[in-house]
């Protein structure tokens, strides 16, 4: 399957953190396609496992990418059956109003973010930002269909699907991380091609956008012996400092920095030169917002990479990516991984 194909399968499909399970049974059927085994956790972690060589002390790694996406979830109902709101994840209020979304009750129901327009507004109210709690949904029914179809705590995502951009880019909602679970089947993919000494464990991981829960019951289940953890970081914009972003069309960023284990990440760096693959160097003095941020710490502790793909307007409905550096990032994954021979745990000491 195509990388492009399989993220716009994806990010159709509702996962708002804590209700992944739909995206979780489609990851699982794409898998089983690459993969020795796939099982499915009762929190909805999606595990492959595929397994090449014959080393008897063949190291156990762990890929980790998460399926979850920011969201909304109905917190009230009005007597006209317009629908209150809250945020799910880090949801930026700037990017609601007029928004497209999908209500899923009893049947998912499209409907729209409203507001009042400029036209009713006092004039102290013109020229301010319209707060969450002055939203509301309009599904376009009555309040007596709305209340029988659709309940407090019912989930909400964005109507957002994939849309191809020129130069291989791409835009649509929650890319931020289902780009990475693409870059994991890429590595697949590549590894079928590749004689390879491990046992790589591809997992699609939940909630991360609310703490990291999926990365942390995970890495503790598999207990592997190296981690690469996989998501987006900033792709460049006007408005952006260039310190604080990496470029859209130079490869993959790998992340330096005390969340990351420094022999292992020189030695992505040294397998991506070797073979000519493009990368950037993301700075990350601190914990880092992904799941290596547990990887790390699970258990005795995980020596853990980061790989990134530079992401335009993270947390919007318009997240751009450029699919080249999925690829990219998959390619350099796969030789990493078969690059651990016979005597790779000299790559863990210092």
């Amino acid at each position: 399957m195509e990388s492009k194909d399989f993220l716009a399968r994806l990010i159709d499909i509702p996962g708002v953190s804590g209700y992944e399970m739909e995206v979780a049974h489609e990851v699982s059927n794409v898998f089983k396609e690459y993969c020795d085994d796939v099982r499915i956790d009762d929190f909805y972690n999606v595990y492959g496992r595929k397994t090449g060589g014959d080393l008897e002390d063949r190291p156990k790694i762990m890929l980790a990418a998460h399926i979850d996406e920011i969201g909304l979830m109905v917190k009230d109902i009005d007597e006209k059956g317009f629908i209150k709101f809250t945020t799910i994840g880090g949801v930026d209020q700037r990017i609601l109003l007029s928004q497209e979304v999908i209500v899923y009750g009893k049947e998912p129901l499209f409907g729209v973010i409203g507001a009042k327009p400029p036209h009713l507004q006092q004039p102290g109210e013109r020229g301010q930002s319209v707060k969450i709690e002055d939203m509301t949904i309009d599904l376009g029914l009555s309040a007596e269909e709305v209340k029988e179809l659709v309940k407090v705590g019912d989930i909400i995502t964005f109507k957002s699907p994939l849309v191809s951009m020129k130069n291989g880019f791409v835009n649509g909602k929650s890319i931020d991380d289902r780009a990475g679970v693409a870059v994991m089947l890429e590595a697949m993919k590549e590894l079928n091609r590749l004689h390879f000494n491990a046992d790589v464990y591809f997992v699609a991981t939940v909630q991360e956008e609310v703490g990291v829960r999926g990365g942390t019951i995970s890495t503790y289940s598999v207990n592997p012996d190296i981690g690469i953890a996989i998501d987006v970081t900033h792709g460049d914009t006007p408005d952006s400092s260039k310190e604080d972003t990496h470029a859209m069309n130079k490869g993959p960023s790998i992340a330096i920095g005390p969340n990351l284990h420094p022999k292992l990440t020189k030695r992505l760096m040294d397998i991506a030169k070797e073979y000519g693959l493009e990368y950037q160097i993301e700075v990350a003095p601190g914990p880092t917002g992904t799941d290596a941020r547990v990887m790390q710490i699970v258990r005795e502790g995980i020596p853990t990479v980061l790989v990134e793909i530079p992401l335009r307007y993270m947390h919007t409905t318009v997240e751009t990516l450029n699919m080249d550096n999925v690829k990219k990032a998959g390619r350099i994954i796969a030789l990493f991984i078969a690059s651990m021979e016979e005597g790779w745990q000299k790559w863990l000491s210092y």
